[in-house]
């Protein structure tokens, strides 16, 4: 154990270390230096806008979304899968595609409302796609989902019985709620919100995107800006992600006080989760349609008006649509080795991924043998998801240049850093996985003779399969959407479709920008089948 425990050490906390190390050389200079620079609490602020005011709408929506699609009629149970389709939509092309709705003058859904009286003969607006409060919007909505997955998981467990408990006791509705629904969803509300605060503070995509036009600066662009000099200032950028780093570690252990020991919030019971009403409610089948509309019908709508058209004009002439971009695919520089790395790469990694987490879920499920190095195993293990991977990127990037791995210009740094990112959602779920099946299968397999090696491949291994498929469909979409580590360890001739996006946004390639944002649709969607596939039917419903 505490040599797995080196081993996965060795990928999530030495380049931390090593960026620390950097900031804190000659006495704390960086950090006096990227302190005292014009304009540096400004970015404090908007970091600390843009994570506090996302989180709040993700949770707003998120929670209404749960209570939503637990009151939806029987027929219509299949909307339950809908607030789940941001996730699978890459961060990239949902912010491009909102881009082009919302630009201030050639904006699509800009276009359509100044058609409005009150809004006509306006040459831009009503809305800037590129300020800080609408990169707040399309930021918290897209969380949401992650908020929604935590909340109706935690509704989905709560047994029938004790609702009918608490009713037959003399409790009103909102006392059932407050007294016994409220204090079993405290772990999904506690790891909603510890989740989207971190992903609101860490966010990358949107602010380096949306930001630059109107000056809106947040921590990990600044980083990112940082390791772009000449010559780059990395120990400037770790000193400028501290605050981040420092919280996401805060945040590890303010979930563990909070929760402590999780099997106290474990129910038994009759089967069914929790539903407010006997009867199904249409408005709420409403509401988890517009929110579908909103965070991904609409932006998906505009990247293929925009991949289906010469140059983006913010003009809607179906007479004028053309496949032209779609045809440069193949020949565009770039684009077809940036679509096999991003597959081939994501592959590599989530199968290296899964054996890591399988036998970090086996050591952490029997922390109670090891209670120095279990805690000491789930805080290492944990640490890429409370940390944002614009700081894993960095680390990286300053780890894998010198010896004695010096790995930079290859794929392997790609997939080193991707395997370190995924290592936490793939042991949750193993974890989750083996769990559920209790220690029953172990002990017959053992009092029937086996070895330690037969018992996982031939009794825990097939039975994991689902969780195995979910963990791998999982970590498809996650890889190939990643783009703030990628972007920032990657060499000039290697790429992934995030990267490759990127330098054409730049560059002002609009339809070429929309069309590879819908390969990266079609790819991740067509990986997450595959993954499925190999896990089984049941690998849906642990993803």
């Amino acid at each position: 154990m505490l040599a797995f425990l080196v081993g996965v050490g060795y990928l999530t906390i030495l380049p931390l270390g090593r960026l620390q190390y950097l900031a804190l050389e000659h006495g704390g200079r960086s950090y006096r230096d990227a302190y005292t620079r014009t304009g540096e609490w400004t970015t404090i602020k908007y970091t600390l806008l843009l994570g506090v005011g996302s989180l709040l709408i993700a949770i707003v929506v998120g929670t209404g979304l749960a209570w939503a699609a637990s009151s939806l009629p029987r027929r219509l149970r299949m909307l339950r899968a809908v607030p789940i389709l941001p996730i699978v939509l890459p961060p990239i092309a949902g912010v491009l595609g909102w881009a082009f709705l919302l630009s201030p003058h050639p904006g699509y859904l800009n276009q359509l409302l100044r058609h409005l009286p009150w809004w006509s003969g306006r040459f831009e607006g009503p809305f800037n796609i590129y300020t800080l409060p609408w990169i707040i919007i399309i930021t918290g909505v897209s969380l949401a989902s992650f908020v929604y997955l935590f909340v109706a998981s935690g509704l989905e467990n709560i047994s029938d019985e004790l609702i009918e408990a608490g009713y037959v006791n003399g409790s009103s509705r909102a006392g059932v709620f407050f007294r016994v629904v409220l204090p079993l969803l405290r772990p999904a509300l506690v790891y909603g919100t510890g989740v989207a605060l971190l992903l609101g503070l860490g966010q990358f995509t949107a602010p380096l995107l949306l930001g630059a036009n109107e000056g809106v600066t947040v921590l990990t662009t600044d980083m990112y800006f940082q390791t772009q000099q000449i010559p780059p200032q990395y120990g400037l950028a770790a000193a400028v992600g501290s605050p981040l780093l420092i919280f996401g570690i805060l945040v590890l252990f303010a979930n563990r006080i909070l929760l402590g020991n999780h099997t106290r919030f474990i129910t038994h019971g009759g089967k069914g989760g929790f539903r407010p009403s006997s009867r199904g409610s249409v408005p709420a089948a409403l509401s988890i349609i517009l929110y579908g509309l909103f965070a991904t019908v609409l932006p998906i709508l505009s990247l293929v008006i925009v991949s289906l058209s010469r140059y983006w004009s913010g003009v809607f002439d179906v007479h004028q649509f053309t496949l032209a971009t779609w045809r440069t695919v193949t020949t565009a520089s770039g684009v077809l080795p940036a679509i096999y790395n991003s597959v081939e790469l994501s592959v590599i990694a989530a199968a290296a991924t899964l054996p890591i987490a399988y036998a970090a879920a086996l050591y952490l499920r029997k922390q109670q043998e090891h209670r120095i190095l279990g805690p000491i195993l789930d805080f290492v293990v944990a640490m890429p998801l409370s940390i944002p991977a614009v700081i894993f990127g960095t680390g990286f990037l300053l780890t894998y240049t010198h010896k004695p791995f010096v790995l930079y210009g290859t794929k392997w740094v790609i997939v080193l850093v991707y395997i370190t990112l995924m290592i936490p959602f793939a042991t949750r779920m193993v974890l989750s996985g083996i769990a559920a099946l209790g220690d029953a299968y172990t002990e017959a397999s053992r009092v029937s003779g086996a070895g330690a090696v037969r018992t996982h491949l031939s009794i825990l291994a097939p039975l994991l399969r689902p969780t195995f498929g979910g963990a791998l469909a999982l970590m498809f979409i996650l890889l190939s959407h990643e783009f703030a580590a990628s972007l920032l360890v990657r060499a000039p001739t290697v790429n992934v479709m995030g990267t490759i996006l990127y330098d054409y946004y730049e560059n002002g390639g609009y339809p070429l920008t929309a069309v590879i944002s819908l390969i990266m649709v079609g790819v991740t969607t067509a990986g997450v089948m595959v993954a499925l596939v190999v896990g089984g039917s049941e690998s849906f419903k642990k993803l």
